[in-house]
């Protein structure tokens, strides 16, 4: 009888436990279905369900037999670590788009337009919103939560159950993230910026040739109209770009792709 209950809780409960640290840490982060404005209570039992339907699938990486209580205690703080490593990785290639946001903002003039921004839950430039809310309703329209979905199950062969995780090594590909986030951002304002150069460049040789006219009342409205314009223009190449940048980042966790 005792043989039988270990291999319960190794099995099923301690297998359940296990998955559902890892999974719900990156899902309380994750972007789409870890956003602010969605209920903790609904990311909670996705959460749950998801571990429930995946426990068969990764059964086979928890460690046999059922460790101690103080070995418990330390794998559920490493998972839960890892987890949270993984949805950040996914949230800071998210903040692309509200980097490309605020980037166009101050380029269009319109940096001083501050908006709340539910995918950050902080307050942000007018563009930045719009971009992160159109973002999240174009990762589930491409089906690009399923990528995210399919890098936490072979997150399991990157960060085996047990293995401490080398700490320096997340440390630097969060920073190498960071700086690829931001740089994705800036691309993908580029249009935004040359646009804005070459106003300013037409306005500063308006100035010198008729210095009576009030050029900052003709080039702000100007600078708005044409990024309105631009930004028709170039919406879907940008999240077109951005797409394929996310893809490109998350796919690092998945080795049948490597």
């Amino acid at each position: 009888m005792e043989v039988s209950i270990q291999e319960f809780l190794t099995t099923g409960v301690f297998t359940f436990i296990v998955i559902f640290v890892r999974l719900g840490s990156a899902i309380m982060i994750m972007p789409g279905v870890g956003d602010s404005f969605i209920s903790a209570r609904v990311r909670l039992l996705f959460a749950l369900g998801l571990s429930l339907a995946l426990s068969p699938l990764l059964g086979k990486y928890m460690p046999y037999p059922l460790p101690g209580t103080v070995a418990l205690f330390v794998l559920i703080m490493m998972e839960f670590m890892i987890g949270v490593f993984f949805g950040t990785i996914a949230r800071i290639f998210m903040i692309a788009l509200d980097v490309a946001g605020m980037v166009t903002s101050m380029q269009s003039g319109l940096g001083s337009a501050q908006l709340f921004n539910p995918t950050l839950a902080t307050q942000g430039s007018l563009i930045g919103a719009f971009f992160s809310v159109t973002g999240v309703t174009f990762l589930f329209a491409t089906n690009l939560h399923h990528l995210l979905f399919m890098g936490l199950v072979e997150s399991y062969e990157f960060f085996p159950v047990g293995n401490i995780p080398d700490t320096g090594s997340m440390a630097e590909f969060m920073s190498m993230a960071l700086s690829a986030s931001f740089s994705i951002g800036v691309k993908m304002a580029t249009p935004f910026i040359v646009i804005t150069l070459l106003i300013y460049a037409g306005m500063g040789v308006l100035t010198r040739l008729m210095p009576q006219v009030q050029v900052f009342m003709i080039a702000l409205p100007l600078q708005i109209i044409v990024s309105l314009v631009t930004m028709a223009a170039v919406i879907s190449g940008i999240y077109l770009f951005w797409s394929s940048e996310f893809e490109n980042g998350i796919s690092f966790f998945l080795t049948s792709v490597q």
